[in-house]
C-alpha cells in the first residue's frame, strides 16, 4: 500500500498507543508520531476513558491536538488554555437507573462517569485492582460515590462488570445506548448519540477535515466504530480478531513497533 494524503490520526490508548506490558508508550510510536505532527498531520485521541483517567499519556503531551474520550460522549479541543467542547451525549436517566437495577440485583459493580465527578454503584475490589493495578489510573476514589451522589449530574458512561451473556440480556432493554467491550471483564455503555466514529466525525467536521483524510487506530471492539468511519482503519496485530476483521490494514503488535510501521507502511512519515 502506498501513500494516504493523511491530514488527521486518531488513536486508541490501552493496547494501541500504550502497552499492557509495560504501561508505556513505546519509544518507536513516540518518535512516530512526533515525526508526523511536525510534517502538519493532527493528532487525535481516541479512549473509552473518560478524561479523569487519561493519565499514562505523558510521553506524547506535546503533540495531542484532540480528544475524544469516555467513547465519543465527551470530545473536546484545547487550545490557548481553553477547553471547547466539539460533541457531547449523555445517557438517559431512565436508561441510567435500568442499567443500575440491573446490575444491583446481580451484584455487578458499575463504574458511573458523570459529567462532573466519577464513582462505583455495588463497589467490588476488582473494579480497583483492573483499573489502578492493572490499567495504571492513578488519584481516582473509586468508594467514594454511589449514583445517589451523583443525581444531578450527567451520566456520560456506565461501566458494569457484566458477562457477555449478560450484557446480551440487558442492551435490547436500554434502547437508547449503545454498549462496547473492548475487555473480558466489562463493557462501556454510552447513549446511541456517542461512539469513536461519532466523536471523529464531530471531530473532522470542527477541523475542516474530510473522513477521506483520517486514518484511525484501534484493537479493541469499541475501537470497530472508529475503524469502518476513518478514511482507513488500522487494526493492532494484537488486537480481536473481530477489530482486525473490519481493518482496512492490519499492522503489527504495540509492542513491536505497530504504529511506526504503520505510519511509514503509509508514507505518513
Amino acid at each position: 500500500m502506498g501513500k494516504h494524503e493523511t491530514k488527521a490520526m486518531f488513536f486508541d490508548v490501552d493496547g494501541t498507543l500504550v502497552s499492557f506490558k509495560t504501561h508505556r508508550i513505546p519509544q518507536s510510536t513516540v518518535d512516530a508520531l512526533t515525526e508526523a505532527h511536525s510534517r502538519g498531520v493532527r493528532i487525535y485521541i481516541s479512549t473509552g476513558r473518560p478524561p479523569q483517567f487519561i493519565t499514562n499519556l505523558g510521553q506524547i503531551g506535546d503533540v495531542i491536538d484532540g480528544w475524544v474520550t469516555t467513547n465519543g460522549a465527551n470530545c473536546y479541543i484545547c487550545r490557548a488554555g481553553k477547553k471547547e467542547i466539539v460533541h457531547t451525549a449523555s445517557i438517559p436517566t431512565a436508561d441510567t437507573e435500568h442499567i443500575l437495577s440491573y446490575c444491583h440485583d446481580r451484584n455487578v459493580p458499575v463504574i458511573i462517569v458523570g459529567r462532573k465527578i466519577i464513582g462505583v454503584n455495588d463497589y467490588d475490589p476488582k473494579v480497583a485492582a483492573l483499573f489502578c493495578d492493572g490499567l495504571g489510573v492513578t488519584g481516582i476514589d473509586f468508594q467514594r460515590y454511589t449514583y445517589a451522589d451523583m443525581h444531578e449530574d450527567e451520566i456520560m458512561q456506565l461501566t458494569p462488570f457484566l458477562t457477555p451473556e449478560q450484557e446480551q440480556e440487558l442492551m435490547p432493554l436500554v434502547s437508547s445506548c449503545n454498549s462496547g467491550r473492548w475487555c473480558d471483564a466489562f463493557t462501556d455503555i454510552t447513549a446511541k448519540g456517542a461512539d469513536k466514529g461519532i466523536g471523529l466525525t464531530a471531530m473532522a467536521k470542527h477541523e475542516g477535515i474530510n473522513l477521506s483524510e483520517t486514518m484511525a487506530f484501534g484493537d479493541g471492539g469499541n475501537d470497530n466504530s472508529i475503524l469502518r468511519t476513518a478514511g482507513i482503519g488500522i487494526a493492532m496485530g494484537n488486537a480481536n480478531e473481530k477489530t482486525k476483521s473490519i481493518a482496512d490494514f492490519i499492522t503489527t503488535c504495540v509492542d513491536d513497533d505497530g504504529i511506526a510501521n504503520a505510519l511509514r507502511r503509509f508514507c505518513v512519515i
